[in-house]
This record gives C-alpha cells, sequence and structure tokens, in this order.
C-alpha cells in the first residue's frame, strides 16, 4: 500500500458517523468533507461558491438556523463553535462526488470515491433493513391476530370455570304445597 493510499484509509465508521439525515436526505458537511479532502473549510466554501452553477439543490443546501440548532440540541455536533461560525453547507451523495471535480487533487478523488462507496453500502443497508421491517411488521400482524384469538380462548375457559348461576329447574316430583 503506498503512503497517500494509507493516508486515506480512514475508518468507515468514522465516516458515517459524519453522514447526517437532514430534509430526509444523507448529507456531510462541509467542515467534515474538509477535514476528509485536507482541505480548509473555508477553501471549501470558496471553490463551491465559484463554482455554484455544478451545486444544484439536491447537491448542496445550506443549512437554516433551527436545523443547525437542532443537530446541536440532538448532539450530532458538539457546539455551534464546531462549525466554525457559518451556517454550514450538506452535500448530499451528488454533491460529494462534485466536490471531487471542483477540487482537482488527487487525494479529492479518491477520497471521494472512498465516500461514494460508503453512501452505496449505506443504501444497501437501508434496503436490507427495510426487508427485515416489512417481516417483522407481517409477524406483528400475526401475532396481533393470535393475541385476539388467546383472549377469546381465555374468555371461553373462564367461562367454562365460572359458570352462571342461573336457578334451575328441579327434578322430581312436587310436594302438594311447593309451586312450580
Amino acid at each position: 500500500m503506498t503512503k497517500k493510499s494509507k493516508s486515506i484509509a480512514f475508518l468507515e465508521e468514522a465516516v458515517i458517523n459524519k453522514i447526517y439525515y437532514i430534509r430526509k436526505q444523507k448529507v456531510m458537511l462541509d467542515r467534515d468533507l474538509a477535514e476528509l479532502y485536507g482541505v480548509r473549510a473555508i477553501r471549501l466554501r470558496e471553490q463551491v461558491k465559484r463554482n455554484i452553477e455544478r451545486f444544484p439543490g439536491h447537491f448542496m443546501f445550506r443549512l437554516t438556523a433551527k436545523e443547525v440548532e437542532m443537530m446541536v440540541s440532538q448532539n450530532a455536533i458538539p457546539s455551534l463553535k464546531h462549525l466554525g461560525g457559518a451556517l454550514p453547507y450538506a452535500f448530499t451523495e451528488h454533491g460529494v462526488l462534485m466536490l471531487a471535480n471542483v477540487l482537482k487533487s488527487e487525494r479529492a478523488i479518491e477520497v471521494s470515491l472512498r465516500l461514494i462507496e460508503i453512501f452505496v453500502k449505506l443504501r444497501e443497508m437501508m434496503l436490507t433493513h427495510k426487508d427485515i421491517l416489512l417481516k417483522l411488521e407481517q409477524m406483528e400482524r400475526k401475532i396481533a391476530s393470535h393475541d385476539e384469538n388467546i383472549q377469546m380462548i381465555f374468555e371461553a375457559l373462564k367461562q367454562l370455570l365460572n359458570p352462571p348461576r342461573e336457578p334451575r329447574p328441579r327434578i322430581g316430583y312436587r310436594r302438594s304445597d311447593e309451586h312450580e
């Protein structure tokens, strides 16, 4: 393995921890991407601004103050200071790939390819989990119907164990002073 590939051999877990789910999309923040690409966050933002036509809304968007506040309150990021003082850009999978074209370094290309592989693995895992969730829901429905049936059985057993106390007609001969 070369020195370059060793330096880029970052842990998948570390990258996965930097992928957030915002606006129903998996995204990475500009600061985290800059760190992975080996550039300063301000430099990354400058390149994006210079090439803004390459980053439509479904490739990249800027977080709102409310979204940042939500991320901080949920401990996704330690503090506002961690973001570098500005509202960060969030890059989707396609935006991450486009960054490699904008930054134009060997490291950026290698990192982008690795990030895309991680995004693909995440998508595959989500599909697998979706199948598992479907099976669980089916089992839940079956169990729910079983619960109803079991409840009916218990009710029937209770009735058998505690039969209603209705007066029963007497059997046999009656005395002349008794009524039916």
